[in-house]
C-alpha cells in the first residue's frame, strides 16, 4: 500500500458537471485540489469504439435491472457529460428551495458563462423540424429545446454529438477539468477508482482508492464525492452510511420510430426540439441518434428489417419522471422495476408520439426496449446530505445527481454545476466572527 505524498486543500472524486464544477471553482480560488475520476482522460475523438468504451460496457458502464431495462452512464473524465446530448433544462429551484437549498444566484452566473441557447436554425437537422413541424400541426406546443453549445464550432450534417463531440462545440464537464488540469497547484489522476472515505473521529480525512494497480490514499480536510448517482452511494456504504443507495430515480425513456419515404440523412444534434409535459410527467423529444445506436435499438426488438432505414427514420423520445423506489446492490448494481403508474406515462406519451410520426408522414411504427438515464436521489438533501450538502461526516460532503431529493425527471446537468458553484462557496467562505455574526443579526 502506498500513500499519496502531496497535501491538499481539498479531494474530489468523480469529475461529472458537480464534481468538475467545485474542483475547478476551489482551484481558481487558490486551494490545492485533488480530483480523481475512474474513466480515462484521453482526447475525445467522437469514434464509436471510444463511446463504447466510455458508456457500453456491460456491469461497469451499463447496468441492467432483473428485467432486462438498462441503465447507461459514461465513466470518463467529465461523466456522462461527454456523451448527452447537451440540453440545458431549468433546475427544479422550488423544489429545491423547500429543501432550504437556494440556487438562483448560481444558475444566472452559469447561464452567463456557458453558451446556453436554443440552437441556431442552420443546425436543427431535417428530421428534427420535420417532427416539430408535424408536432405543431396536431396543435402541440413543440420549441427548439436550449442547448449547451458554441454554435460557431458546430457542424450540419453531423452527429459525433452524440459520441462524445471531437471539434469542442458540444459543452461537457470535461472542458471543466482540461481547464482544471491548468492549475499548477493541484493534480488530476485519470482511471482512479475510489473504494472508501477516510474518516478520524466524526471527520472526513480523505480517500482510499485504486490506481494503477495499487491501493493508495490521499488526506485532505475537505472531501467531496461526485462519482455520480451510482457511484456515490456505493462509496457512501463503503465508508459506514449505509442509508444511501436507497428509493432512487432513474429517468425511464423510449424511443419511437416510423419509416418515411424520404432519405434526410440521419445525421444531425439530437434533442434539438421537443416539449415538455409536468402535468402528465413526460418530456418528448426528436431523437436522431447515430446509425449504431439505432441499429441496435431496432435489433434489440426484432425489427431487423429496419436496421437499413436509419436515414429514412424518424424518432423520438419519451422520457418519463419515475417513482422513488429500489436499490442499488453494495457493487452498484441496479435492483429497480417500473411501476405501472410509470409505464402508463411512457405508453400515454408512446401514443402522442405515434400520432405525431403519422402525420408526419411516417408507417412502420415501433418503440425500442426500456433504457434509463440520470440516476439520482440516492443520497437525498434532507436525508444522507443536510442543505449544504454535508453529510454525517463533518467535511464531507456530496455534489451529484444523488442530492436531489425528489424525481424529476429532466437532464440535471445545469442543476449540478449551479451545485457545484454553491458548494465550493461554502466551502471557501471564511468562518465568521461574533462580531460579524452580531452585525449578521442586527440586518
Amino acid at each position: 500500500m502506498s500513500n499519496a505524498s502531496k497535501s491538499y486543500d481539498a479531494i474530489v472524486v468523480g469529475s461529472g458537471p458537480g464534481g468538475a464544477t467545485v474542483a475547478k471553482e476551489l482551484a481558481n480560488k487558490g486551494k490545492k485540489v485533488l480530483m480523481m475520476d475512474w474513466g480515462g482522460d484521453e482526447p475525445i475523438k467522437g469514434t464509436y469504439l471510444q463511446a463504447a468504451e466510455m458508456g457500453g460496457v456491460p456491469g461497469k458502464s451499463m447496468l441492467f435491472t432483473y428485467k432486462g431495462l438498462s441503465m447507461v452512464r459514461a465513466i470518463t473524465a467529465g461523466g456522462s457529460s461527454v456523451l448527452y446530448y447537451g440540453t440545458a433544462f431549468e433546475p427544479p429551484l422550488d423544489m429545491l428551495k423547500a429543501y432550504g437549498v437556494d440556487i438562483e444566484r448560481e444558475v444566472r452566473e452559469v447561464k452567463e458563462e456557458l453558451p446556453i441557447a436554443p440552437l441556431q436554425d442552420r443546425l436543427i437537422g431535417p428530421m428534427a423540424k420535420r417532427i416539430m413541424e408535424s408536432a405543431r400541426e396536431l396543435g402541440y406546443d413543440w420549441n427548439p429545446l436550449n442547448k449547451y453549445v458554441y454554435q460557431d464550432k458546430c457542424r450540419v450534417d453531423c452527429d459525433k454529438c452524440n459520441l462524445g463531440c471531437p471539434y469542442g462545440a458540444k459543452w461537457s464537464a470535461r472542458m471543466f477539468v482540461d481547464e482544471f488540469k491548468q492549475n499548477r497547484d493541484s493534480r488530476f489522476i485519470a482511471r482512479a477508482k475510489a473504494r472508501r472515505v477516510l474518516v478520524e473521529g466524526n471527520t472526513a480525512v480523505g480517500v482510499e482508492f485504486v490506481a494503477g494497480g495499487t491501493l493508495q490514499k490521499a488526506y485532505a480536510p475537505v472531501v467531496i464525492l461526485g462519482a455520480g448517482g451510482i457511484g456515490t452511494p456505493v462509496i457512501l456504504r463503503e465508508s459506514k452510511i449505509y442509508g444511501a443507495g436507497y428509493d432512487y430515480f432513474f429517468d425511464p425513456l423510449i424511443c419511437v420510430m416510423g419509416t418515411i419515404p424520404e432519405d434526410l440523412g440521419g445525421r444531425e444534434f439530437p434533442m434539438a426540439t421537443g416539449m415538455h409535459m409536468p402535468e402528465e410527467g413526460y418530456v418528448m423529444t426528436d431523437m436522431t441518434v447515430p446509425k449504431g445506436a439505432y441499429q441496435a435499438f431496432a435489433a434489440q426488438v426484432g425489427r431487423v428489417h429496419k436496421v437499413f432505414s436509419h436515414s429514412r427514420t424518424l424518432q423520438i423520445m419519451i422520457k418519463a419522471k419515475d417513482t422513488l423506489g429500489g436499490k442499488l446492490t453494495d457493487s452498484g448494481g441496479v435492483r429497480k422495476h417500473l411501476i405501472p403508474e410509470d409505464n402508463a406515462k411512457l405508453m400515454k406519451g408512446y401514443e402522442r408520439a405515434t400520432g405525431i410520426l403519422k402525420n408526419a408522414g411516417a408507417k412502420d411504427i415501433f418503440k425500442s426496449w426500456y433504457i434509463a438515464a440520470h440516476p439520482g436521489g440516492t443520497a437525498k438533501i434532507g436525508d444522507i446530505v443536510d442543505s449544504n450538502l454535508q453529510t454525517q461526516y463533518d467535511n464531507l460532503y456530496v455534489c451529484d445527481c444523488s442530492v436531489i431529493p425528489e424525481a424529476w425527471g429532466l437532464p440535471p446537468s445545469l442543476t449540478l454545476v449551479a451545485l457545484g458553484k454553491r458548494l465550493a462557496r461554502h466551502i471557501i467562505a471564511e468562518p465568521k466572527t461574533e462580531e460579524q455574526d452580531s452585525q449578521a443579526q442586527a440586518a
